[in-house]
């Protein structure tokens, strides 16, 4: 079924961004350099029973940026909330959510939180259809596999289902764990900091590395999709590039694995198979989990830090990484 929507998500919304850039080459040549006449509210709606219609878009809004605001705002306008029997209907309920969570990257994210928050409100009085798209903001934002994930935006639903009186006390309280982890280590800010030790015993501090930046990977030993994401980072051009300037007087990257679990013998047993040049070291005691300093919601989880340990990347992907090490080198 993802697969499914994935594809007719692509196909909708080259539709969808179609419509908000079409106009603009219909102004007339007087109009072209006029500024873009705003609307204050939406143009009356007709809720539409059994399927999802897209909102009529006003036809004075021929600013690009203005129809995308406006479509993400008003997105849900016709969609009928209170028919529960379109949770059994993902080709209308999840498809329109998808092409939705899309739309959103199009948008500032304040916009896009405004947006996540008054798609909540609209849900809210009808509980089943309220509990549908708690779920499908879960599955879509905070699931490790979903490619849609993203917890910029799942911070202002975070806030909102937790203070809701829909859900249950148990319910809110998964959630408010789910925000509570969320809220650390966000891009921009400065990493937890954490020990690690070393197969030699050593113990160090993740501050004490000196650094131009510090890819920070939680893995396991015997890991299959640990092991593949080891061998492709350890033959990434972009990477292997970076390390390359290293030199006694500048690090310009640091790789350093980690290891969070307590089996030892099992970890100190698979360091002869992991690259040489990058660091390797458990967490002793197990602190980063018992402390709950980083969430790791699947291994591998990779970070990028600067030389300030200010988080560039944040549970990120190997293609984002290498993006960013060709662009900056």
């Amino acid at each position: 079924m993802r697969n499914i929507l994935s594809l007719l998500s692509i196909i909708v919304l080259i539709v969808i961004l179609s419509a908000i850039s079409c106009s603009s080459g219909k102004k007339s040549q007087s109009a072209q350099h006029e500024l873009p006449v705003l609307e204050t509210s939406a143009p009356a709606q007709t809720v539409v029973s059994d399927t999802f219609v897209l909102p009529d878009m006003p036809e004075s809004l021929t600013d690009t940026d203005e129809r995308a605001k406006f479509l993400v705002m008003h997105y849900w306008d016709r969609f009928d909330f209170s028919d529960t029997d379109l949770i059994m209907r993902p080709e209308i309920t999840e498809q329109a959510f998808v092409d939705y969570i899309n739309i959103l990257n199009y948008v500032p994210q304040e916009i896009a939180g405004e947006s996540l928050i008054k798609t909540l409100g609209n849900a809210e009085a009808y509980k089943e259809m309220y509990m549908h798209f708690v779920s499908l903001f879960e599955k879509y934002f905070y699931d490790p596999n979903s490619p849609f994930r993203n917890e910029e935006f799942y911070i202002p639903v975070l806030n909102e289902i937790t203070g809701s009186s829909v859900l249950s006390d148990e319910r809110k309280s998964v959630y408010e764990f789910q925000l509570d982890m969320a809220m650390k280590n966000r891009v921009g800010d400065r990493a937890n900091n954490f020990s690690y030790t070393v197969a030699s015993g050593q113990t160090s501090y993740l501050y004490d590395l000196q650094s131009e930046y510090i890819l920070l990977m939680f893995s396991n030993p015997g890991c299959p999709t640990c092991e593949a994401v080891t061998a492709q980072l350890d033959n990434s051009k972009p990477l292997n590039d970076a390390l390359s300037l290293n030199s006694p007087t500048r690090t310009m990257l640091t790789i350093l694995t980690l290891y969070p679990d307590e089996d030892l013998g099992e970890w100190l047993a698979h360091l002869p198979q992991m690259p040489s040049n990058w660091v390797h070291g458990y967490d002793k005691g197990m602190q980063i989990t018992q402390k709950k300093l980083y969430d790791i919601k699947a291994i591998p989880t990779l970070y990028l830090l600067d030389k300030d340990k200010n988080v560039v990347l944040k549970d990120t992907s190997i293609e984002a990484i290498e993006s960013f090490f060709t662009v900056r080198h």
